[in-house]
């Protein structure tokens, strides 16, 4: 299933320059350019209060967007820099990059989780423990994934999922080179603190007897 690409809204930006952004930034705005896909660079300018909530809630730039201005087609665009003012650390301009439906992007995916009825280490009272709640893939920007799977069918306490165990989508891979953990299933609580108990026990019969040696 394809990802929804959200809405970012902005408006065109008469003139270019520093005189035009200082003029958008007092009528509360922040000024910002398109450029890339071997066309012209577009100058536009954004709500501040809604760019600001959108920075605020993370992933801004490395989240595919859906640009809209009226009067012009919408275009799919990724950040490619925010500059920020370095006393209040608010946003002055941003950079966006088109992107084509082909053009390769990384973008962090989120982690769906399925099979808990046939997990016997969850039946047993097992917890899934979630290492990573999304995945950064290499993906195409006219196919992005709404999220990936992860089948815990089959897991018992004590097995680990990995990037490896998990089918992805076609023509996505992951942007880290190795077998990362995406989650395991872990013991009971209960379990678990008779496990540190034992262990603690074994710990202060094992100091008891070095003592003891120690003594003789």
């Amino acid at each position: 299933m394809a990802k929804k690409i959200p809405d970012l809204v902005a408006e065109a930006r008469a003139g270019t320059g520093k005189g035009a952004a200082r003029q958008a930034r007092r009528e509360g705005k922040v000024p910002g350019i398109v450029y890339g896909d071997h066309k012209d660079p577009i100058p536009v300018a954004f709500n501040f209060n809604d760019l600001l909530t959108k920075l605020r809630a993370g992933r801004f730039t490395s989240t595919l967007w859906n640009l809209k201005v009226d009067g012009q087609e919408d275009v799919r665009v990724i950040c490619r820099g925010v500059q920020k003012d370095v006393v209040k650390d608010l946003p002055i301009h941003v950079d966006f990059m088109r992107l084509r439906r082909t053009s390769k992007v990384k973008l962090f995916i989120p982690v769906e989780f399925t099979g808990h009825d046939d997990c016997p280490g969850l039946r047993k009272g097992g917890t899934i423990v979630t290492v990573r709640s999304e995945v950064e893939l290499i993906v195409t920007a006219g196919d992005i994934p709404d999220h990936i799977t992860v089948d815990l069918s089959g897991l018992e306490i004590g097995d680990g999922v990995h990037i490896e165990d998990v089918k992805l989508p076609a023509g996505a891979k992951p942007t880290i080179d190795r077998n990362f953990a995406i989650a395991n299933i872990a013991a009971p609580s209960a379990l678990r603190s008779s496990d540190d108990e034992d262990s603690g026990e074994s710990a202060e019969a094992e100091e008891a007897a070095t003592e003891e040696a120690a003594e003789e």
